[in-house]
């Protein structure tokens, strides 16, 4: 079965959650390669300015940017798993 949201196909479970809400998951969690210090400052620096827009359309009276705020803001209290563990060289806490 296919799934499509706005006329673009979804490939999977995040894919979908990217194109209903339109939030991008590794602008808020990070991805799941490394990323330097500078890249990881960057991408953090815009997640919380487009968070800090999403709140202000919520708070007036976007429900769906305020619903989408809490869900970015969900993801960047994340680490996954697969970033956390190939990113550091085992038991050294040094990047690969």
């Amino acid at each position: 079965m296919r799934t499509f949201v706005a006329d673009q196909e979804a490939y999977g479970d995040l894919e979908f959650a990217e194109l209903a809400l339109g939030i991008d998951v590794d602008l808020f969690r990070g991805p799941l390669e490394f990323e330097t210090d500078g890249e990881r400052a960057a991408r953090e620096d815009a997640a919380r300015d487009v968070l800090a827009d999403l709140v202000a359309m919520g708070e007036a009276g976007d429900e769906i940017a305020g619903w989408d705020a809490l869900y970015a803001d969900a993801l960047t209290r994340t680490v996954p798993f697969l970033r956390s563990v190939r990113g550091h060289r085992a038991g050294t806490g040094e990047a690969a």
